[in-house]
């Protein structure tokens, strides 16, 4: 543990997740970020999604001894940023329940002295709408650096309350929803297609290996941290979020959507199916089947298509939300003042384009 003193609030940086204390832990628990803010998220990016060269910096900001945030950041190469992962689709620091703007402001001042040493910092995946976005930029300008926004990908998502199937399908594009009907009625006569759901601790391991096996024959680019999807199956399994939807035909599983469910919330975090059966759209039955199943079974308020703007999630949810990155700039740093004359040049660039 290595302190920063300054003006109360004062930021601490905790090396490990074991060695945060107990109110801390809570805080950044109860985070604004759902699963992707949960102890098993961290536990699994710490054990299944970190570079080689990189280490943990669980930044605890307290005032008077109580905690007013905690900021999972991760240092390696050289470098300082948000301990973010190509599967992270949401990120911003876990703040204490009922801290006002001048809190708010003052632990992201805080924050932001942490981060002056190290010239640039980047965090990705803040949501445009999170209130406390203009007080990170508010401490950061207090602490002298300079916060500058950029676009990092889109979200596309839909508030499905007291929805059915039927009404959903109504809300759809009308090539969509014809698309849909007729892969469902030729799936359903295929007589040996069966829809599986697994959920439970006792099927992770089939399910593991049902989704490796898929994704194997899919597509799909070799994942970057090839033990992550499982380990983070296997973490939600406990907790009871899993929902690992599997069509297959005879014995032979064609397709794969790995689903989270937490809060009335239903997110899709992977999906695969094998070329193979490329002639029975496996993906569009299998989303089929499995909204069919979230919206009749579980009755979700929400669906969520993770990080993108594939053209195929703007057909299944209508809204789109922007995910930004921000900078955190010392611009009398060397890399700083570096980052600060490519961001200059590249508005001009774009002004002159």
């Amino acid at each position: 543990m290595r302190g920063i003193d300054c003006a109360d609030p004062v930021a601490e940086s905790i090396s490990s997740l074991d060695a945060l204390a107990a109110d801390a832990r809570a805080v950044l628990a109860a985070g604004a970020c759902g699963v992707f803010g949960s102890l098993p998220w961290w536990e699994t990016v710490l054990h299944h999604a970190m570079p080689s060269d990189a280490s943990a910096d669980f930044v605890t900001i307290r005032e008077s001894g109580t905690v007013l945030a905690v900021v999972p950041l991760l240092r390696g190469g050289g470098q300082l940023r948000g301990l973010t992962t190509p599967y992270s689709c949401v990120f911003t620091p876990a703040l204490a329940a009922g801290l006002g703007r001048a809190g708010r402001i003052g632990a992201m001042t805080a924050l932001a002295r942490f981060c002056r040493s190290a010239g640039v910092v980047r965090l990705d995946a803040l949501p445009a709408e999170w209130e406390g976005l203009v007080d990170l930029e508010a401490g950061a300008r207090q602490a002298g650096l300079v916060p500058l926004r950029f676009d990092h990908f889109g979200n596309w998502h839909e508030d499905v309350t007291g929805l059915d199937w039927s009404a959903y399908l109504v809300r759809r594009p009308g090539a969509l929803r014809e698309t849909i009907r007729r892969r469902l009625r030729r799936a359903e006569k295929l007589p040996n297609a069966r829809f599986d759901l697994l959920t439970k601790p006792s099927q992770i391991e089939n399910a593991v290996a049902v989704f490796e096996a898929v994704y194997e024959k899919s597509w799909k680019q070799p994942e970057p941290f090839p033990t992550f999807n499982a380990a983070l199956m296997r973490a939600v399994a406990e907790a009871g979020h899993l929902r690992l939807g599997v069509w297959s035909i005879g014995t032979e599983p064609v397709a794969v959507q790995f689903w989270v469910v937490t809060g009335g919330e239903a997110i899709v975090l992977k999906l695969a199916h094998d070329e193979a059966f490329k002639a029975h759209s496996p993906g569009t039955v299998l989303t089929a089947l499995m909204l069919r199943h979230l919206l009749e079974v579980e009755k979700v308020t929400r669906i969520d298509f993770g990080r993108g703007d594939d053209d195929y999630k703007k057909g299944w949810a209508m809204d789109r939300r922007q995910r930004i990155g921000m900078l955190l700039v010392h611009p009398w740093s060397m890399g700083g003042s570096l980052e600060l004359a490519r961001h200059v040049a590249g508005k001009v660039w774009r002004r002159l384009g």
